[in-house]
């Protein structure tokens, strides 16, 4: 594992430590969302004192903890396998979810100290941490709630029930997959609804809505996910009837 984040001690930004905190992100909310019955399955509990650890390079592992002391990185919440099968698969990645927030962040600070960042080099690394919602909110659907709220209270027009397909500055219209994007009668429902846009969160990977960017809906929790974080295209999606995204897939998997 590429424990220091950038290499060799020398001269790094708080952008240089934020990229590397932003790809270890994303491997731990693979491991959560949708690569979650693997990890699952690795997390057994006759197995020793594992922990979860989040890459630089957006990949996950679940390993034992580094045998030198002091680690070279601070270490992850240990024995996350012991509470597997003692409560809820949902409460489980919760709390895993929330110590693996922890320790990115200990994690980070950690860069900033060893690099000598000064006030305002942290009060920038943590405004751009800080701008992301937390694995925690991405694993509980904390942010598709939010999301929701949001386009409930706004004053777009209504959605039918059909899905649809969000690539490029299009809604392309696909069989089961949401709401096609109507005829504005001014400037100002046309703003409001690229504002929505924005504001939709991949249910994956916790990142905002892109124009260049295709997306699928959920049938069954209603969360839109990039296409290429579900490992869907758009070729594929035509020919889906009903798509279930991998938490509502293999959450009935995982049972206590």
């Amino acid at each position: 594992m590429d424990g220091d984040g950038g290499g060799a001690y020398g001269s790094h930004t708080a952008e240089d430590v934020f990229r590397d905190f932003r790809a270890r992100r994303a491997g731990m909310i693979k491991a959560l969302t949708t690569d979650v019955e693997k990890f699952y399955q690795q997390c057994d509990p006759e197995k020793e004192n594992l922990c979860l650890y989040g890459l630089p390079n957006e990949t996950w592992e679940v390993t034992l903890p580094a045998e030198e002391v002091p680690p070279e990185l601070p270490e992850p919440a240990l024995g996350i396998n012991f509470a597997r099968d003692g409560m809820e698969g949902k409460d489980w990645l919760a709390l895993v979810a929330v110590h693996s927030d922890a320790w990115l962040l200990a994690v980070a600070f950690y860069f900033g100290a060893r690099f000598g960042f000064d006030k305002e080099s942290r009060r920038r690394l943590f405004n751009m941490i800080n701008n992301l919602p937390t694995i925690y909110e991405v694993v509980t659907g904390i942010t598709k709630k939010q999301s929701k709220e949001k386009t409930s209270n706004s004053s777009s027009k209504s959605k039918s029930s059909s899905k649809i397909l969000r690539q490029g500055d299009q809604l392309t219209k696909a069989p089961k997959i949401s709401p096609p994007k109507e005829d504005e009668e001014s400037g100002t429902d046309e703003e409001e609804d690229e504002e929505e846009h924005e504001n939709t969160l991949c249910g994956a990977c916790g990142d905002n809505y892109a124009n260049d960017e295709f997306w699928i809906c959920c049938d069954v929790c209603e969360s839109w996910f990039h296409g290429k974080c579900v490992k869907i295209t758009p070729a594929r999606a035509e020919h889906i009837k009903q798509y279930k995204c991998p938490s509502c897939s293999t959450n009935k998997r995982i049972r206590t």
